[in-house]
């Protein structure tokens, strides 16, 4: 076999390995149908009270002073002006029975409560046991997070106030996913009322926004495992400068072999 036939059996095979490892675009695009969906009514699903939350619940009345028994604190402006680590020390911990020590009224259940549900709850037990004449009561989790694993840039545990966050919202926290993640098989487990379900998530298409699993509920863990270019290059070599080191290596070896 002459220089020239060695050279282009390594120059097949290196080609072919290297494009064998490049990732289709369809697999790295986000919401490539978004047209198909460009005005959908936004369904918002309820968030609901899970044990080990804890609550911010405030207690308001026309007379403030009548209201204090029912505060653990007066949060006035707290979440803008307290640590929010202080706050949570101070906020309603749900058991494992799902219940919570309320301020005269005694243990309340709350598990599998939306925040609205349990406003309202309240607001009824506080008028008709006399307690208090057209209260206010607000509530809020103080302590909801998600975790993100694999595939993102800065992967860990993150911490949100606010009542819906989307799963883009929350990838975003990480720093969105690497080019090595697999956006159309994303691991969402989440634990709900008892049940620990896992489903999985494609974020290459807009059809599943209006899906339950599109809005992030406390203590969800979303996976980002990946992709089958990442996978087959994981065990050979690592990145592009490798892979033109060992070329560079083998290529010397036949022009030395050939000589």
């Amino acid at each position: 076999m002459n220089t020239s036939s060695y050279f282009t059996i390594f120059f097949a095979f290196f080609f072919a390995f290297f494009f064998q490892s490049c990732a289709n675009k369809k697999d790295i695009l986000y919401f490539q149908d978004a047209s198909k969906y460009a005005s959908v009514p936004v369904v918002q699903a309820e968030t609901l009270i899970q044990r080990n939350d804890i609550l911010s619940i405030s207690v308001g009345a026309l007379v403030p002073e009548t209201a204090s028994l029912y505060n653990i604190q007066n949060l006035g402006n707290g979440l803008a002006s307290q640590n929010i680590e202080t706050i949570k020390l101070q906020g309603y911990l749900v058991s494992d029975q799902g219940k919570i020590v309320f301020p005269v009224l005694g243990k309340i259940s709350v598990q599998g409560m939306t925040v609205a549900a349990l406003e309202e709850h309240l607001k009824k037990l506080l008028e008709e046991g006399g307690h208090l004449v057209n209260p206010t009561v607000s509530v809020r989790i103080l302590n909801a997070k998600v975790t993100i694993l694999g595939e993102v840039n800065r992967p860990g545990t993150f911490s949100f106030l606010e009542q819906y966050v989307s799963v883009p919202q929350a990838l975003g926290y990480a720093g969105d996913l690497t080019i090595n993640g697999k956006r159309n098989d994303i691991l969402l487990i989440r634990e709900s009322e008892g049940v620990r379900t896992i489903t999985h998530v494609d974020l290459t298409t807009a059809s599943w926004m209006n899906d339950p699993k599109y809005r992030i509920k406390q203590n969800d863990v979303l996976v980002i495992n990946p992709n089958n270019p990442k996978i087959k290059t994981a065990g050979y070599v690592g990145n592009t400068s490798v892979i033109l080191t060992i070329a560079s290596l083998i290529l010397s070896s036949i022009v030395l072999l050939t000589r």
